[in-house]
């Protein structure tokens, strides 16, 4: 039940980020905003550890900075997936992409019992 509510609000997110940064990011509906975060997460748990192991040289020469790198690639593969994104270019995706994980990292972060 976890997992679910944290992909609609992940959804939730990537839209209102989306009307936020409107002109250079364009997701139509929350529908596709929904589809955008499940074939992220997919991508995310299938391509990105394959990828982090085939650039582990580059990612440990500059310190992890790679990853970031490797980040922005997966919003825009998952953006090149679903039908009814745009979004326009490296740096926007960049931009997007470290606000969702931060945005939805504070949202959705687990809250400590008090004793």
């Amino acid at each position: 039940m976890n997992f679910i509510i944290r992909i609609l609000i992940s959804a939730l997110v990537a839209y209102l980020l989306s009307m936020i940064m409107k002109p250079h990011i364009v997701i139509d509906s929350y529908l596709t905003a929904l589809i955008f975060v499940i074939v992220l997460g997919i991508l995310n748990a299938i391509v990105k550890p394959v990828l982090v192991i085939l650039t582990l040289p580059i990612t440990i020469i500059t310190l992890g900075i790679f990853l970031l790198i490797i980040n922005v690639c997966m919003v825009l593969l998952a953006g090149r997936f679903v039908a009814g994104i745009h979004i326009g270019g490296f740096w926007w995706a960049f931009i997007f992409g470290i606000l969702l994980s931060f945005i939805t990292s504070a949202i959705t972060r687990p809250q400590r019992k008090r004793n």
